[in-house]
């Protein structure tokens, strides 16, 4: 699962598809594009959720799923280059968290997601801790959360597991597509990265 990334200078970019191009109702607040996040620090030039085309697919199945029930899902983060990862790991060297850039994320393969449910307003539903909270309390297996956080976390991992998803044990957020390890790890930038331009 290592090897050389395939980089912005490669033959042949790797097609990645623009999400809210398929589907404009998912919500992006895309944390690494603003210092909203656990390093304090603007890491991603721009918000942009950049997967391969089957985990795109398989994200709006999820999300025309949640409609119908008054929920929909707002993205924190999908394709991440491997030079950040090997920004994240400097911080948090901590493989239940974080991957070794040497390995390669599923983000950096355009193949994980990390979710959240919204209302009809888009508005987060409360989930047994905060987005990147590095502590048990972000394990899919604590059972310390209040019933309605247990069963916001719960419900969101049902929606994401019945379109094929996989979920992460220590981080109720992170979801892999089935297929990641069919795909190479990538560093190019987001800025450079070449989308998937169907509408």
């Amino acid at each position: 699962m290592g090897g050389k990334a395939q980089t912005a200078h490669g033959n042949s970019p790797p097609s990645l598809v623009e999400v809210l191009r398929r589907d404009s109702t998912l919500v992006l607040d895309i944390r690494y594009a603003t210092p909203n996040n656990f390093t304090g620090r603007k890491l991603y030039p721009e918000a942009r959720c950049l997967l391969r085309p089957g985990s795109a697919e398989r994200l709006t199945r999820v999300q025309r799923r949640l409609r119908p029930h008054g929920l929909g899902l707002k993205l924190f983060d999908c394709y991440r280059p491997l030079a950040i990862q090997r920004e994240l790991w400097a911080l948090v060297p901590d493989e239940r968290y974080v991957a070794r850039p040497e390995k390669g994320s599923r983000h950096n393969r355009a193949s994980a997601v990390d979710v959240t449910l919204v209302d009809e307003q888009g508005r987060e539903l409360p989930m047994p801790s905060e987005y990147d909270e590095f502590t048990p309390r972000a394990h899919r297996d604590y059972h310390g959360a209040s019933p309605e956080r247990t069963a916001n976390r719960e419900r969101l991992a049902q929606a994401m597991m019945a379109e094929g998803f996989l979920p992460l044990p220590t981080e109720w957020w992170h979801f892999d597509a089935p297929d990641w390890k069919e795909h190479a790890v990538l560093d190019v930038p987001l800025s450079l990265a070449a989308p998937d331009t169907r509408p």
